[in-house]
């Protein structure tokens, strides 16, 4: 296999810019944030360099998805369901039945992501969002921190 590798640019660090995202799910679902962590992106002022998410949490995560068609959000939380069902005898249930596989499915899917900015835009491929996914029945406040190192406009 042969690949192509486009000219190699370079920035110099002007810039660290952190902000906490908070968002309100409504239980569990996967909610997409990709235009409030543009938001974030634009106001920083950055031009070239990496944004960073972290999600602040054990039972929600951080993912890149297709965000043309709902049904793949919808079949990514069934997998998960059989990955992690909540029948599944789990000894760990303080805050309820959910929270043991709340738990399992943020280790599978993480709880950050980086993500290139080039030219003041997310990187993004054409069919990409970003996706807090609520791993929890009931609606939580959820926090994600965002920064992005590297150049400015």
């Amino acid at each position: 296999m042969k690949g192509s590798l486009s000219p190699i640019t370079d920035c110099v660090p002007q810039l660290i810019a952190t902000a906490t995202l908070v968002i309100d799910t409504s239980g569990s679902s996967f909610a997409e944030i990709t235009r409030e962590v543009m938001r974030f992106v634009a106001e920083s002022r950055a031009k070239d360099g990496a944004l960073f998410l972290f999600a602040r949490h054990t039972s929600a995560s951080l993912v890149i998805q297709e965000n043309a068609d709902p049904d793949v959000r919808s079949d990514l939380a069934s997998g998960l369901d059989r990955l992690a069902p909540a029948s599944a005898g789990w000894i760990h249930d303080t805050e309820g039945p959910d929270d043991m596989p709340a738990h399992v499915k943020t280790m599978l899917t993480g709880v950050s992501l980086h993500v290139p900015v080039i030219g003041g835009a997310l990187a993004l491929g054409t069919w990409q969002g970003i996706y807090i996914a609520e791993h929890r029945v009931q609606p939580h406040r959820r926090e994600i921190v965002l920064q992005f190192i590297g150049s400015r406009l």
